[in-house]
């Protein structure tokens, strides 16, 4: 029987996505014909992680739900057909493409649009907007004939937007009208930290500036700014805000907003009680939320309200943790204490770029509000804490600081929480919700909760809680947790290693046969072979049928289907003769070349069959491989120390080449990296690697456990003013301790964070050698410096494996499908289907 009433949802953005998600979850389908109309070609998609279009991410990566399971669902999409028109004395609605349907409620979940400042000049070629995926088609296209651009807004939008034209080789800027950046969640000093760490990135910003025009012939060449300033460039990125889409409401003689927003009140509902408005495009209280927890909240509500609820929305949270441009930037609560009556406490650390602010009420028992910048790992507890007016401790400064002089950490962890604590505030999702999942349910992981509860599905912000709430609750309910390698070894990664190493297997197919079953999978496979290497330290390519893709081929694929080659240059110290050399080799494969963070030079553009002849050339020209492409040591870099450098204490270069010397090859369950700094200014990093030599007055500080990346986590201290030998002996026990103990594919900082006892049952370990096997670990390492050999040469040197590198099985000829393109005298790959 046909349904007697439509619902018509007008938009289909996140928000207007997730209304269907929570109308179909509440069974509202069984009253309503559900219609939705699209204002874009495509489905819904995740604007949250748009800027991941930018890093391999496709646009069908980024759906929030592919339009056949709208269909599947009951719901009649119609995509590409805005709704231009509503007449709400017919209670219908008319679309561009001229469909009229009528409706008994009406949702406007219409959204947001990037503001478009009124500049002379914004219509030029080369002005672009950071909004759609089309706009990001745009931009990709515009910047492969540029060199300079510069982004409008220094907000969390515009922050994005400078990276994605970093990543696409442009010189960067960023104009902000404001004195600081994100002004909105940042005080002053957090925003200085996170200009100047920006700033790092080779991104220039500038404050303050008003645009007075852009000028140009047809297309952008510069930017004119009210206090006379200009700065040139190719192309202009705006994203200087939202503007809310509530041209309908308007034009339907909805109430709106003076600047802009949909009036509604605590259903949601607008003047017309029966036209709803939620997402960007809402004005409650005279608040647009720009965030997508709240439009997810506002969603539930609307449905909740015609499924016959009485579920009202209050003032939402707008705490939020965010990665800018690789720095953890986080604010929540009030970040500035508009209380009058408060204290705050301070932490900054320069040298490391962190910023944290603490704001706590007078009585010194309630955590107000805060802000983080460079390190936001407490930003979790932080808002729980504020959130639930948990009582503080009596050194509220542990909160940014940590527990000090031995002491334990404050409280009892995520189990402490009330049950009401609401962890995921995309999805409403609170502790008493996650626990009674995983003991109910009996989950054993993450991906469990995902799909039980939908917590972590939103932004992803609370997945490191949702974490530890599942190993909390499973050994507070006295459950074993899970940590057999894979299915087919019911066995952990350190119980297999030990298996190893006891019965001198040295074979992936004999361990499955004696201790596995079934065929294996793409998580035992590399982690075995891993595990081989890193026992009887043979050539990766001996278990070269169950290798990822990389270790198979011992270069690192890239884009377009070719490989980059990268030679080892232990410390970055390279002769004339050897540069020239690759020089000469780079030209004759054509290879792009390109000098790397870790002081090396990668060659990209090789083609599989090409691989030997290159290495062997390197070879003949005394390099190496550097193993850019195993889970093993990558490098160790240096500044120039006491040989050059008028502060340097030691000589660093020295000692960062006898180190990569030592453990080149050494593989590991994750990568590698160390640096050796001459003096504490640091210049080669080492406290943001997995181990880091830093010299003093005395000798060396050896630190361990640092990280970069996506995670980035500081070194802790090992052991102070300590000789070289020392070091070097600590040095062997830490890694080999590691490798023992580490589960496949953690970091050295996620394994620290692990270790029951932390970095003083570490040190106990390494130091005071309580456990032992100090002398073992020594010549476990030994063993593995003892029987090193290059891969490459090995290759080279072996007909059987070389014959392995080519494009096809059955031919010699290369891969025809391979295209570059030119790019400021060298060449790029053309993206495959281009």
């Amino acid at each position: 029987m046909k349904k007697l009433n439509n619902l018509v949802i007008v938009g289909n953005g996140m928000v207007g996505y997730k209304m269907c998600e929570k109308l179909i979850e509440k069974k509202v389908q069984d009253e309503y014909n559900i219609i939705v109309f699209g204002g874009e070609a495509r489905p819904a998609y995740d604007r949250v992680h748009l800027s991941e279009y930018f890093s391999g991410k496709s646009a069908e990566d980024l759906l929030m739900a592919p339009a056949n399971w709208y269909k599947e669902n009951g719901i009649t999409l119609y995509l590409n057909d805005p709704v231009v028109k509503i007449d709400r004395e017919k209670k219908t609605i008319i679309s561009s493409k001229g469909q009229s349907i009528s409706y008994s409620k009406l949702v406007l979940a219409t959204g947001s649009s990037c503001f478009i400042p009124s500049i002379p000049g914004i219509e030029k070629d080369g002005v672009i907007a950071y909004r759609t995926i089309e706009d990001l088609d745009d931009i990709k296209s515009y910047a492969a004939k540029s060199k300079k651009g510069v982004v409008i807004g220094g907000g969390l939008l515009g922050l994005e937007a400078a990276k994605a034209l970093m990543d696409l080789g442009l010189e960067t800027h960023v104009v902000e009208f404001a004195p600081r950046l994100m002004p909105r969640q940042l005080d002053e000093k957090g925003a200085i930290m996170l200009k100047e760490k920006i700033e790092s990135l080779n991104i220039s910003i500038h404050l303050n500036k008003n645009t007075k025009s852009i000028d140009g012939e047809g297309k952008v060449t510069k930017m004119v700014f009210a206090d006379g300033s200009e700065l040139e460039t190719d192309m202009i990125v705006v994203s200087a805000g939202i503007k809310p889409r509530d041209e309908l409401a308007r034009e339907s003689g909805l109430e709106v907003g003076p600047r802009g927003g949909i009036v509604v009140n605590d259903l949601l509902q607008t003047t017309d009680p029966d036209i709803y408005s939620i997402g960007e495009s809402a004005l409650y209280k005279g608040m647009i939320y720009g965030l997508v927890a709240p439009g997810y909240e506002m969603a539930d509500v609307v449905a909740n309200s015609l499924a016959g609820g009485s579920k009202t929305f209050a003032p939402y949270d707008m705490s939020t943790k965010l990665k800018l441009i690789g720095v953890d930037v986080a604010s929540f609560g009030d970040p500035f204490c508009s209380e009058q009556e408060h204290q705050h406490i301070v932490y900054e650390d320069k040298t490391k770029g962190i910023y944290k602010r603490v704001n706590i009420s007078s009585c010194g028992n309630y955590l107000l509000g805060g802000v983080l910048v460079g390190d936001a790992k407490d930003y979790n507890m932080l808002l729980q804490t504020y959130k639930n007016a948990i009582i503080l401790p009596p050194t509220p400064e542990d909160l940014i600081l940590g527990p000090r002089g031995g002491a334990e950490s404050v409280g009892s962890g995520v189990l402490s929480l009330p049950d009401a604590a609401l962890i995921c505030s995309c999805e409403n999702v609170t502790k008493g919700d996650i626990c009674s999942a995983v003991t109910y349910n009996n989950l054993e992981d993450v991906a469990g909760i995902k799909k039980c509860t939908k917590a972590g599905t939103g932004c992803g912000g609370c997945v490191p809680m949702l974490n530890d709430l599942l190993t909390a609750t499973l050994k507070a309910s006295g459950k074993e947790v899970n940590k057999v390698l894979c299915e087919h070894f019911g066995y952990s990664r350190q119980e297999v290693l030990a298996i190893i190493k006891s019965t001198g297997i040295k074979t992936y197919d004999e361990l499955l046969a004696k201790y596995g079953s079934g065929d294996g999978c793409e998580v035992c496979k590399p982690a075995v072979a891993s595990m081989l290497a890193s026992t009887w330290n043979e050539m990766i390519l001996s278990q070269d049928t169950i290798q990822d893709t990389n270790d198979r081929f011992l270069a690192n694929i890239q884009k377009g289907g070719t490989y980059s080659v990268v030679p080892r240059i232990p410390g970055g110290e390279i002769t004339p003769e050897k540069l020239i050399a690759i020089g000469v080799i780079a030209k004759k494969y054509d290879l792009y070349c390109k000098i790397t963070g870790g002081q090396r030079i990668d060659l990209f553009g090789a083609r599989v069959d090409e691989l030997p002849l290159i290495w062997e050339e390197l070879i003949e020209a005394g390099f190496e491989s550097g193993h850019a492409y195993g889970k093993s040591l990558r490098t160790v870099k240096s500044c120039v120390g006491s040989t050059w450098c008028r502060f340097g204490l030691h000589d660093s270069v020295t000692f960062a080449i006898e180190i990569e010397e030592r453990y080149k090859g050494l593989r590991a369950p994750h990568k590698l990296k160390s640096a050796v700094s001459g003096c504490v200014r640091e210049c080669a990093e080492a406290q943001g690697k997995d181990f880091g030599i830093i010299a003093t007055d005395k000798g060396w500080n050896l630190y361990v456990c640092g990280n970069g990346g996506a995670k980035p986590q500081h070194a802790k201290l090992l052991a102070s003013d300590i000789d070289k030998e020392t070091c070097i002996k600590y040095i062997d026990r830490f890694l080999m301790f590691y490798i023992r103990t580490a589960e496949p594919l953690n970091r050295t900082s996620t394994w620290l964070n692990k270790l029951e006892g932390g970095i003083e049952y570490l040190k106990d370990v390494i130091v005071n050698d309580s456990l032992g096997i100090g002398e073992q670990l020594e010549m476990e390492m030994q063993y593995m410096v003892d029987t090193y050999k290059c891969e490459w040469k090995d290759v080279v040197e072996d007909p059987s494996k070389r014959k392995r590198f080519t494009h096809f099985v059955n031919s010699t000829i290369a891969d025809p499908t391979i295209k570059f393109q030119a790019m400021r005298d060298q060449k790029k790959p053309v993206e495959w289907g281009a």
